[in-house]
């Protein structure tokens, strides 16, 4: 059977390219194709070219200085330079795919589909972040399927090719040759920012600022919770006096550390500017740790406090007006704009989402729309595009293990940070704040608060702290937006 379904192939396939005038090339390519496919071909597959640049002497130009075709052009020394024209003509040159142990890429991606597969996992059975882990580890299978060309970049060829004064070769008037619709998703929302300004237009819809207005002071706590990224920051940027090979960027360094704030549109946002090589780790890090507060804070929590800090009891929340619940979002976006403009973009989406929700019926319609329909679709195209960047050759490193690493440290410090920071207050307050509520300062909404008011119920079931929680966690939510506008400010 095998052998009659092997001449088949052979017949057909020869009798299309006789059509074509070339079917010596598809008979010879034919019978390479048992080589080339199932398990072995799977396993030993290279990189494409368009990627690594590692075009054969056939695809090139004729080698000489500043010769080129839709593959690459020989600079004035005539040194190679293999990549790709993108749709607007601008060349973008292939680099060297390192992955982890030096394993063959194919390797890789046989690799990376378990991962993928661990992660919706994660989502679909134990519940972590399933709204996102799902479709980033969907995202991740269809990137690391073999030559589905879903990720593909869209690539000009066949247009007049000149070089610019710097040497580099730009095309104009070619046929574009369409990439992927994972490329377009990305390109669309993360290369842009749209789609996590888009979720925290939505976070905003959904977020009651009442207990941090009616508790000001608890705005303390969500920025000591912010210790975490400067902790992952400097740790980045240390790595290398350990570590030689895993040096990271001042960039590179900032991006990972936003991870401890534990808030997954502004660690996209802020990377996609500063590092997005590293979105994939990065928006797995962020994304999986927040899924793991239930189980990483409360041992930190009860480490770092007593029973007795445990069963302190706070007094109930003032009520909170409409008014001050409309002038809050206003008030803290124009203080934004004047103090910090870099940070507009997320805090100012926040607050468009926070002012519809407090608005009233008039504006109903455009909160519901922000806290339903956008947020779910906006959600599930952004899973979509990060786990784009789970390909084997961007995810398979020993960046990837070092980044989930610091993340990690990075997380628990935030958690530390806004604990020890209630137990400070404690000794200049006269009203005792509960500890546990400094836990919620990362801004893993409302998570965080939730496992709060869980730890404080476990010593004293009548003592519920939830509300109290709130304050921290939702000025946790600005506390990491503010700090990612400054990191920003500081690298762009």
């Amino acid at each position: 059977m095998k052998k009659i379904l092997c001449i088949v192939i052979v017949a057909a396939a020869s009798l299309a390219a006789k059509a074509d005038g070339d079917w010596m090339t598809m008979l010879g390519k034919t019978a390479d194709l048992a080589g080339e496919t199932g398990i072995a071909g799977f396993m030993n597959r290279d990189a494409p070219a368009y990627i690594t640049g590692k075009f054969s002497e056939e695809d090139r130009p004729e080698k000489k200085a500043h010769a080129a075709n839709r593959n690459g052009y020989y600079d004035a020394e005539c040194k190679w330079h293999g990549g790709y024209f993108d749709d607007n003509g601008m060349f973008v040159e292939g680099h060297e795919v390192h992955t982890l142990f030096g394993m063959p890429y194919g390797l890789g991606q046989m690799i990376m589909i378990p991962v993928c597969l661990v992660l919706m996992y994660l989502a679909i059975v134990k519940g972590f972040e399933p709204l996102l882990l799902l479709p980033i580890g969907f995202g991740g299978l269809l990137a690391n399927c073999p030559l589905s060309g879903i990720t593909a970049p869209a690539m000009m060829h066949d247009g007049v090719i000149s070089f610019l004064a710097s040497g580099i070769p730009v095309m104009s008037g070619g046929v574009v040759e369409p990439g992927g619709f994972l490329h377009y998703f990305f390109r669309f929302g993360i290369d842009t920012g749209v789609f996590p300004i888009m979720i925290f237009m939505g976070v905003g819809a959904m977020t009651d600022f009442g207990p941090l207005i009616a508790n000001p002071k608890s705005a303390l706590l969500g920025g000591a919770a912010q210790l975490g990224i400067f902790f992952a920051l400097f740790g980045a940027l240390g790595l290398p006096a350990f570590f030689p090979n895993l040096g990271f960027g001042l960039k590179e360094a900032s991006a990972i550390g936003i991870i401890g704030g534990a808030d997954g549109p502004t660690a996209i946002w802020l990377t996609s500017r500063l590092a997005p090589d590293l979105l994939g780790a990065i928006a797995v890090a962020a994304y999986s740790y927040m899924a793991l507060v239930p189980i990483i804070q409360p041992p930190i929590m009860k480490a770092l406090t007593t029973r007795e800090e445990r069963l302190i009891k706070m007094p109930q929340l003032r009520a909170v007006t409409k008014i001050e619940k409309i002038a809050f979002p206003l008030i803290v976006l124009l203080l934004c704009a004047i103090l910090l403009p870099s940070a507009v973009p997320l805090i100012g989406a926040l607050m468009l989402g926070n002012l519809a929700k407090e608005v009233g019926t008039s504006v109903n319609r455009i909160a519901d729309t922000m806290a339903n329909a956008l947020i779910n679709i906006v959600t599930i195209m952004l899973g979509l595009s990060v786990g784009s960047k789970l390909a084997c050759e961007k995810f398979l490193s020993g960046q990837t293990l070092a980044i989930l690493a610091l993340g990690l440290c990075a997380f628990c410090v935030g958690t530390a940070g806004g604990v020890l920071m209630a137990k400070l207050m404690n000794v200049f307050s006269k009203g005792k704040v509960n500890p546990l509520i400094g836990s919620a300062g990362v801004s893993a909404v409302p998570m965080a608060a939730r496992v709060s008011n869980k730890v404080a119920l476990a010593d004293d079931p009548a003592n519920f702290i939830l509300m109290q929680a709130m304050g921290p966690n939702v000025s946790g939510v600005i506390g990491s937006a503010v700090v990612a506008g400054v990191l920003y400010t500081l690298c762009r």
